[in-house]
């Protein structure tokens, strides 16, 4: 039965060797790609995985890829998406940490990624100006998005994103909007997705206290399957907010208890800018960090601890996605869930108008940087040019420009 989903898992894999700018600009490829292109979800429906993958933690674009293709052909097709979305990169990433560590890299060529942040402005640009049409309807989802928007640019923290989607809902709820006119049959609630959630999350931390207390050999893994298993069951925010985390597990964490950090600032920070210039999901980072913690036990061990890591801190939010889905599924059609939606795609528009300003604003001003948003954009809006092809363009024109 797979056969007849080839040309989506095709499209897929396009999109996770061109997908850049994090989980905003994710979304404005999606649109191009999933929505535009290939009509797999509706753009109502791309809003509303979105704005439900924002509610919990983990790699929310990844999150969103994985809804699509569950859509389309349920768990199986789900997970084979999901391992042709994150692999690539997973892959890009592993391979940094073996450069990093054995070649002692400090200065990695860029000049091919010179516009892909602009670019990325333009893919966030793009996706908050359609989403508009659809989401931002009347003056209270108005209210919303403009809220929305200033309150992420004032107060950057993850966790001011399932705060914004839950008060969006409860402005929402004071609308008269009319309650669901259909009712589908309730979806089957796949509770053993939970139960494998909370036996590893407890398992893990068991092994990695034994390994610890015992001092095993290799101790390290469990120690790093335990990490990046808590990291991926609450990090809200995205790639970004792993960091802190990191900084802190692997770096000041050792050195408060007197022991060599597990990777200097320097090699974080590295891993940090790389993943920036990488197609796929920022979470790849943990591949690189995972190799980087692993490296002084030799080669095959680094090996194990990128797959350990990237498993680990994919795994929970895929168990949790999986369970949650059919629940929210359920829940949206009763009439409170139903008039809340309203109010969390307009919170979903401003947070991506927010993201795509904090994006420039991290850029150094250069007039070619607003010249590559406002082409970028017009491609998109204007012509059925496919998102691969206007990503391969700048990086073309990138690696000339700097050759």
């Amino acid at each position: 039965m797979l056969l007849r989903h080839v040309p989506f898992l095709k499209a897929v894999l396009a999109y996770s060797f061109t997908a850049f700018g994090g989980p905003q600009g994710h979304l404005g490829m999606m649109l191009k790609t999933f929505v535009q292109k290939r009509h797999d979800v509706t753009e109502e429906e791309l809003v509303e995985y979105n704005a439900f993958c924002q509610m919990l933690p983990g790699p929310s674009s990844t999150q969103t890829v994985t809804l699509i293709a569950y859509k389309r052909g349920g768990v199986p097709l789900a997970t084979i998406a999901l391992l042709l979305w994150m692999v690539p990169a997973v892959l890009l990433m592993g391979a940094f940490s073996f450069l990093i560590y054995y070649f002692d890299v400090r200065d990695i060529q860029t000049n091919l990624f010179t516009y892909i942040r602009p670019m990325s402005v333009g893919f966030i640009a793009f996706a908050a100006v359609r989403m508009m049409k659809s989401s931002v309807q009347h003056v209270a989802t108005w209210f919303i998005m403009t809220c929305s928007m200033v309150v992420t640019l004032a107060v950057q923290t993850p966790w001011v994103f399932p705060l914004l989607l839950v008060v969006a809902g409860v402005v929402s709820n004071f609308s008269n909007k009319r309650i669901p006119e259909t009712h589908t049959k309730p979806k089957p609630i796949q509770w053993m997705n939970l139960w494998i959630f909370a036996a590893l999350f407890i398992l893990a931390g068991i092994f990695s206290e034994m390994a610890r207390i015992n001092d095993w050999p290799h101790k390290r893994v469990f120690n790093l399957f335990e990490n990046f298993y808590r990291f991926g069951s609450y990090v809200w925010g995205g790639g970004q907010a792993l960091m802190p985390m990191m900084l802190f597990q692997f770096i000041n964490r050792p050195r408060s208890l007197g022991q060599p950090p597990l990777l200097s600032s320097e090699q974080l920070l590295t891993g940090y800018g790389i993943v920036h210039a990488v197609p796929g999901p920022v979470f790849s980072i943990c591949s690189y960090v995972g190799g980087m913690v692993m490296s002084p036990y030799g080669p095959f061990w680094q090996v194990v601890g990128c797959i350990t890591a990237t498993i680990a801190v994919f795994l929970p939010s895929t168990l949790l996605l999986f369970f949650l889905f059919p629940v929210y599924q359920n829940l949206k059609q009763h009439v409170i869930i139903y008039r809340a939606l309203e109010g969390i795609n307009a919170a979903i528009v401003g947070i991506i108008w927010a993201s795509g300003i904090l994006l420039f604003q991290s850029m150094p001003f250069e007039w070619m940087h607003v010249v590559v948003v406002v082409i970028t954009f017009s491609m998109l809006y204007f012509t059925k040019i496919p998102a691969p092809f206007i990503v391969l363009g700048w990086l073309l024109l990138g690696w000339t420009m700097n050759a």
